[in-house]
């Protein structure tokens, strides 16, 4: 099981909150897709981490019938935060920009004008522009029921 759900990081996010020790961002200016996704994937990976250094401290201690140790927490997590593919937790990208659409069609979140130039490589023609999204008060508005389960929101149930 995931820690959180990827409909609450994306509010959170964009909440300017910082969730699962991301950075927090301006409310107002939003923050693009694709970085969205980066610190979505970080949080997970840092909140595996975290429980797996937790549970593996918990054992030691109790075999070696001591104190459980935050500092030994601590070094556990980075140990297996450093081993941990960026590809074993959460969704994949077009996974994501899936689910992404799904809450701008309910109104949820909405380009906030903001945009970069990106590119793909040197010698490739530009690629699209990095579009800046930002919470709407729909989105704000809507209840965690619904942010764990957009699709059902849209298009409804059974």
């Amino acid at each position: 099981m995931r820690p959180f759900g990827c409909g609450w990081f994306i509010r959170e996010f964009l909440a300017g909150n910082g969730p699962g020790g991301s950075p927090s961002i301006d409310p107002d200016v939003g923050a693009p897709q694709a970085e969205i996704f980066y610190h979505y994937k970080m949080a997970l990976l840092r909140a595996t981490a975290l429980d797996r250094a937790t549970r593996m401290e918990e054992k030691r201690a109790k075999r070696e019938k001591r104190r459980i140790e935050p500092d030994n927490i601590e070094s556990l997590a980075k140990m297996y935060l450093s081993r941990m593919p960026y590809k074993a937790q959460g969704c994949r990208y077009h996974s994501f920009v899936t689910y992404f659409s799904t809450l701008q069609r309910l109104g949820w979140v909405e380009p906030t004008g903001k945009e970069e130039r990106s590119s793909f490589q040197d010698n490739y023609p530009p690629g699209p522009p990095r579009r800046y999204f930002r919470l709407t008060e729909a989105g704000q508005g809507a209840d965690d029921a619904a942010w764990s389960n957009p699709n059902l929101t849209l298009y409804g149930g059974g």
